[in-house]
């Protein structure tokens, strides 16, 4: 009986892992995001999950993602770069909320 209950438990997990990586906010969709980002594995860019980890506990995380994604960059997760996504700052609402998102990964 034991063993059922772990079965289905452990049955859980897995869906509830594969939905998070359907997840994905419209946002990320509408700006061209998921094309090198997914929630929970590297692509061309991190996997988001890890962003949020490696940023947590940092007082000046949300600000310092605004900034890289808005004008893009490379270097912090190998050599691809990321292109900006809002060189005009216009978009700042946009990239606010998608940062908000990242960050609220690890929580």
């Amino acid at each position: 009986m034991k063993s059922i209950f772990v079965s289905i438990a452990a049955a859980g997990l897995i869906v509830a892992g594969s939905a998070m990586a359907t997840d994905m906010p419209d946002l990320a969709k509408k700006n061209a995001c998921t094309t090198c980002h997914s929630v929970d594995k590297k692509l061309i860019g991190p996997a988001w999950m890890d962003v949020s980890k490696k940023y947590k506990g940092d007082a000046g995380a949300e600000a310092k993602l605004i900034t890289k994604v808005s004008k893009g960059g490379s270097g912090v997760w190998g050599n691809a770069p990321m292109p900006a996504l809002d060189p005009s700052g216009k978009k700042q609402d946009v990239i606010k909320q998608l940062v908000e998102f990242i960050l609220a990964l690890d929580k």
